[in-house]
């Protein structure tokens, strides 16, 4: 076994939003960057996302805008350059499912939306839908709410993974944590990133060392003895249906509470079938419940939402996830995008988006403390022996592995 020593300006470890983000803005910056999943790239809590790219005014409804209205409300104009080609990160190769989604209210809570929105409605972000604008599902003249359009955009999540791991392919690796390990110098600082393989062993150096591996920055800050930046966990249980109507929606149900009573996606599925995917205090409150409660709960929801529909030969399923964040008294749910230095490793920065809106947010605060430690690119050394590891492939979405395949010609399941 051959033995090479590797100097590169930046490790991330993590291959969700966070880390791809952040490889593409550090390499376009010049640093050679180079990242570490162990798993598949997105194929935990990003892969599970609805995709849903806003300006926080869904957080608004309560009352007055909190904290994360600042990182927040550019958002969306944020994407959309990146879309274009024309942001920080390409994201020209991804896919928008919809420019625009829709907020609406049932008729019993439909005063307090209408007059929220209305005091919105000027500002240019929503938009009061007239009745002959209205999207086929809500057509039905059993449809009483109100209905509005928000100017954000949903995204095809797999498409932008795929995106930013195209852009610099190159610099992403797998991991084997069997096989690999981090070193410490004596005052707990990294020394190196220690990967053995069949054919060589490399320790890999660098000036900084990035976590962003969502739930799993815990077990990296516990091999480190890092204490903090602590992490939270805040649990979600959504629901999967898939059915044959050839609704595309994209919208929030508000309630009695000031986050959305229910969050739909519409996500086709390679047989041609459409799964709406579930969200919002439907997930929250689902985890108190087993499957089959939860996913009597959303019948129960679509049919008071949608009486006009008829979803009883539709498929049905659940999805657990863990949202990892920094933590937080209470354990509420952060504002804003995380990054700070551990407390115990001075080159180790841990990082959250705390959701995939604010992935670009999360990587200017990274740049900020890179800054402030005064680390700019250097000449890499030896990185021909990175070519050796191989690379992790981009996640399958949900809705594609919770449902059984079926054969339609012998009603067969594959």
């Amino acid at each position: 076994m051959t033995s090479t020593h590797t100097q590169v300006d930046i490790v991330i470890i993590g291959g969700g939003i966070a880390g791809l983000w952040l490889l593409n803005r550090l390499c376009n910056q010049g640093y050679y960057a180079v990242l570490f999943e162990q798993g598949d790239l997105g194929g935990a809590q990003t892969i599970a996302s609805q995709g849903m790219i806003h300006g926080g005014i869904k957080y608004a409804l309560g009352g007055a805008f909190t904290g994360a209205s600042e990182a927040i409300a550019d958002m969306p104009d944020h994407w959309r350059r990146c879309l274009k080609g024309e942001g920080d990160v390409d994201l020209s190769k991804a896919k928008v499912l919809s420019d625009h989604f829709y907020m609406w209210s049932t008729q019993s809570i439909t005063s307090k939306v209408t007059s929220f929105f209305a005091s919105k409605v000027t500002r240019g972000r929503v938009d009061a839908v007239d009745k002959k604008q209205r999207p086929p599902v809500f057509q039905d003249p059993a449809f009483n709410g109100s209905l509005y359009k928000l100017v954000d955009l949903v995204l095809d999540v797999p498409s932008v993974i795929q995106a930013l791991a195209d852009n610099y392919a190159d610099r992403i690796f797998s991991i084997d944590w069997q096989q690999a390990t981090l070193q410490q110098h004596p005052d707990g600082s990294v020394k190196s990133l220690l990967i053995n393989n069949e054919q060589q062993s490399i320790a890999l150096c660098a000036q900084q060392f990035i976590f962003t591996a969502g739930e799993g920055n815990e077990a990296l800050c516990a091999m480190l003895g890092i204490a903090k930046p602590a992490m939270q966990r805040r649990p979600l249980k959504q629901v999967l249906v898939k059915h044959d109507y050839p609704y595309a929606l994209y919208a929030h149900c508000m309630g009695a509470n000031p986050s959305p009573r229910l969050t739909v996606s519409s996500h086709l599925c390679t047989d041609g079938k459409t799964v709406w995917y579930l969200g919002g205090d439907l997930a929250t409150e689902g985890i108190q419940l087993n499957d089959d409660e939860l996913i009597n709960k959303a019948r129960q929801e679509l049919l008071d939402l949608f009486p006009w529909l008829d979803f009883s030969r539709s498929e049905w399923a659940t999805l657990s996830i863990d949202r990892a964040e920094p933590k937080q008294k209470g354990l509420i749910k952060p504002d804003k995008a995380f990054a700070a230095k551990a407390d115990q490793s001075s080159n180790v920065i841990i990082g959250w988006p705390t959701k995939l809106t604010l992935a670009p947010n999360m990587a200017d605060e990274v740049f900020s403390l890179l800054n402030q430690a005064s680390i700019k690119p250097q000449p890499p050394l030896a990185i021909e022996a990175l070519s050796s590891l191989q690379q992790p492939a981009v996640a399958t979405p949900c809705w594609e592995t919770l449902f059984p395949q079926r054969n339609d010609s012998s009603n067969e399941i594959t």
